[in-house]
């Protein structure tokens, strides 16, 4: 490629990016990702065209060309261009004048302005105008084939970034908290009310509650939803270890330190740091995390310099923390620095009615990720699903939908026998104990009796004393359970409720 003749006017001077300087190293970006990209190129001089279109093409580009504002504007109401070249001299009309007209009609056009009369004005005028440079006469041809290709790469990242960002705000939009039980729509609406705001918060729930998924929607659905979310568990990182990795550390502050590293919170600064597992931090790390989230600076491990950090902390755990502050130990002050707003998980055996949406969200989850077609539960798969406990809860259940989604086979139909073997039991049965099997034989009716009785009193004790909870768990109406216990000869101390 050669240079475009012209007038030649030193752009340095201009503090532009173009001009009669020693040609660029090749570019690094390929157009073989971008298919094949199409350029109008605005220019009256024929020889200066001509090369400019040739360059293009030797390229990869797809260039059309017009020698007039006319012949332009007629071609960008037929066709979508991905870059325009302009000239500003044009003899029917002002370039940048075209210029405004192009990215009026397609604002994610990519224009570089050309001129032989070179000035600051004309420079900053078509930068202001939309332009991503501008290129005064001689410039290396091999400039501009850079220019473009920087900025419809650009162009195509933007593009690949928003649609990311868009698919993130899908994932984590309050909808996909996956639920109609009454518990769930309380979750929503204090996640609502919670995630706009800069508040601490303390999520609370049993292993597989999902709590990550929760403070990920938190932050999805706040301000910072464009910075870092940071992810730390307290319990999966050695105690040695967790001070360096949430706080940093310079070179040589310890044994093994080779390199300064930047710790979680600081990873996190105008983001996110969510905190998993906080019960397990030793009372040491407790009291260095109380200090970062008073003051909203953190210090390396190796330095005693402060950086001040805005980062909004999410903490969770499965533990009772109020529990553990009166055993001496999580810190009282450091349990009400993160309790400042507290969501509270329900477990999957207290939003039964959840599991048919959750289950088919799954289902679904998992024939895609797999590359199978669409399947479905049988009603006996679903009944058995509602059945059961799911004491490893919402991450319990999943994995038991991926169990039976590759134990079906090419059946597009779920049924019962493609689930986990732990499933085919009543819920509670196995963990009961039942009577020996004398040669004589037993009393069926009698037995019976006391295992009937023996269940309800566990799921009675399991609610607290709360009939209507008990029954909802034993899948009894609450007149039918009251029916059984005064049959059976319980003594009436629970709860009416």
């Amino acid at each position: 490629m050669g240079t475009l003749p012209g007038v030649s006017i030193g752009t340095r001077e201009l503090g532009m990016n173009a001009g009669p300087c020693p040609p660029p190293e090749e570019s690094s970006v390929s157009l073989s990702d971008m298919g094949q990209p199409t350029v109008l190129v605005v220019e009256d001089e024929t020889e200066s065209r001509q090369m400019i279109v040739k360059s293009l093409e030797e390229a990869g580009f797809a260039a059309a060309e017009a020698p007039t504002a006319a012949d332009a504007l007629s071609r960008l109401d037929g066709y979508a261009y991905d870059a325009l070249v302009v000239a500003v001299q044009l003899p029917d009309g002002d370039g940048l004048d075209l210029l405004d007209s192009a990215l009026s009609r397609y604002p994610d056009m990519r224009c570089v302005v050309t001129t032989g009369f070179g000035s600051i004005d004309h420079a900053v005028r078509a930068l202001k105008r939309g332009a991503v440079d501008f290129l005064i006469k001689p410039f290396q041809l091999i400039q501009l084939v850079q220019i473009l290709k920087t900025a419809l790469s650009e162009r195509r990242l933007r593009s690949e970034n928003a649609e990311l960002r868009a698919r993130l705000n899908e994932k984590f939009r309050f909808g996909g908290l996956i639920g109609n039980s009454p518990s769930m729509k309380r979750l929503i609406t204090t996640l609502e009310l919670v995630s706009p705001m800069n508040s601490t918060v303390l999520i609370q729930g049993e292993t597989g509650t999902g709590k990550e998924l929760v403070a990920r929607t938190i932050h999805h659905n706040s301000p910072r939803r464009d910075q870092p979310f940071v992810a730390f568990n307290a319990a999966a990182i050695p105690e040695g270890l967790a001070e360096a990795e949430l706080f940093g550390h310079v070179k040589g502050a310890f044994t093994g330190a080779i390199s300064s590293r930047i710790g979680r919170f600081e990873a996190a600064d105008k983001g996110t740091l969510f905190i998993d597992e906080v019960s397990s931090m030793s009372l040491s790390l407790q009291a260095k995390l109380l200090r970062a989230l008073q003051e909203r600076e953190v210090e390396r491990i190796g330095t005693s310099k402060p950086m001040k950090i805005n980062a909004r902390v999410i903490a969770a755990t499965n533990d009772d923390l109020q529990a553990m502050v009166r055993e001496g130990k999580f810190r009282e002050d450091l349990y009400y620095r993160l309790n400042v707003v507290r969501v509270v998980l329900p477990p999957l055996r207290e939003r039964r009615e959840d599991i048919p949406l959750l289950a088919q969200h799954f289902v679904q989850e998992s024939c895609a990720s797999n590359g199978l077609p669409p399947k479905i539960l049988s009603q006996g798969a679903l009944r058995l699903l509602m059945n059961y406990d799911w004491p490893g809860n919402i991450r319990h259940l999943q994995n038991a939908i991926e169990h039976g989604v590759t134990m079906s086979g090419d059946s597009r139909e779920i049924l019962p026998e493609a689930l986990p073997d732990e499933l085919h039991s009543p819920t509670g049965l196995t963990a009961l104990t039942l009577p020996p099997t004398p040669d004589e034989g037993i009393n069926f009716t009698s037995t019976m009796t006391q295992v009937e009785r023996e269940l309800i009193l566990r799921y009675l004790a399991k609610a607290k004393g709360n009939k209507r909870q008990a029954a909802r768990l034993l899948n009894l109406s609450r007149t039918t359970l009251i029916d059984k216990l005064n049959r059976l000869g319980v003594t009436d101390t629970f709860s009416a409720a």
